[in-house]
């Protein structure tokens, strides 16, 4: 495998500063899930600690860092998740953490980066327009940004997941992965490319945040105008290009799927998995029921990526009780 700008050692090293409550999530078959999706099933399971969400997992690694240094600062962009994530670690350093967010995210998200002690700053616009905030904030106040996916903590952070995907007793034939900015599709992509290459590396988008799968089909950066999906966590318009360099060494397809399925998804990982998610962690299980021929008869693991949803949202979504009477997908918004 060509060099990606992952470093094996260094992931290794990252478990050893990382918050053992972020480490060894559960792996387990859910064989609930097999008669919905036609294969077997198991899931990798991130939500179940402070932050509900991987982003710990590279934050951890950043702050560690900077708290070595001396730094007492740090800024990030974040839908949410990396902001908990990086205020949690930070207030564990003593750190002080600014997160730049729009304001028109999930309020659960902004309100726990507050609860967390994040100073929030919020742009009337979107991630990227986020990002330049962020940038601007770093340079006048000299502090530390924190890009997500292009800084490589963040990468080797949730590479670690990798490791414990492959340090399993069990064998299986795919891992499907959540696509934004990529972060966690290049760290697990790494791992299973050095210590299990027979493996199938899947990433996952919605089709109305297209952007990174569209930049790695093409092998070039493509930028988007807009993004429409429900999927908060990976809205992304601009890909980063050396994070899609490494994407194209690690991954073995990218694919597309519809806001009816993410939120079929979602009612599948409650009903046979009895999991709360947000949309992102329910990408994998959609892109199995857009294509079962695909997967039928495999084992494929899904990462279970983060629970930070809306209540309110995730009902008029997935339907009170996820059965009969359920809103039909199609007419969300």
């Amino acid at each position: 495998m060509e060099r990606t700008r992952l470093d094996t050692a260094r992931i290794r090293a990252a478990r050893r500063v990382i918050d053992p409550v972020f480490l060894d999530t559960p792996l387990y078959r859910c064989e609930a899930l097999g008669p919905d999706l036609g294969c077997a099933v198991s899931i990798k399971l991130e939500t179940a600690n402070p932050v509900r969400s991987f982003k710990a997992r590279g934050a951890e690694v950043v702050a560690s860092l900077l708290a070595d240094n001396g730094s007492t600062a740090v800024v990030c962009a974040s839908g949410g998740n990396l902001g908990q994530a990086l205020a949690w670690s930070g207030r564990a350093r003593g750190l002080d953490v600014t997160v730049v967010a729009s304001r028109f995210g999930p309020a659960v998200k902004l309100d726990r980066m507050r609860a967390l002690g994040a100073r929030l700053e919020l742009v009337d616009g979107d991630h990227d327009m986020a990002r330049a905030r962020a940038a601007a904030i770093a340079r006048h106040e000299g502090i530390r940004l924190l890009e997500d996916s292009l800084d490589i903590e963040t990468c080797e952070g949730a590479a670690t997941i990798g490791l414990e995907l492959v340090d399993a007793a069990s064998s299986f034939d795919a891992v499907l992965i959540a696509l934004g900015g990529g972060a966690l599709a290049t760290g697990v992509g790494h791992v299973l490319k050095v210590f299990a290459p027979e493996v199938e590396v899947i990433c996952v988008q919605p089709a109305g945040a297209a952007a990174m799968t569209l930049s790695w089909r093409q092998r070039r950066v493509i930028n988007t105008d807009s993004t429409d999906t429900i999927a908060d966590a990976v809205v992304g318009r601009c890909p980063i290009s050396a994070v899609l360099n490494d994407l194209l060494l690690v991954v073995d397809d990218a694919v597309l799927v519809q806001e009816a399925s993410i939120v079929a998804g979602m009612r599948v990982l409650l009903e046979g998995a009895g999991l709360v998610v947000e949309p992102s962690a329910a990408l994998g299980v959609a892109a199995v029921l857009e294509d079962r021929d695909r997967f039928a008869g495999r084992h494929v693991v899904t990462i279970v990526c983060g629970s930070n949803v809306d209540l309110d949202a995730y009902h008029r979504w997935v339907g009170a009780g996820a059965g009969a009477g359920a809103e039909d997908p199609l007419t969300l918004n």
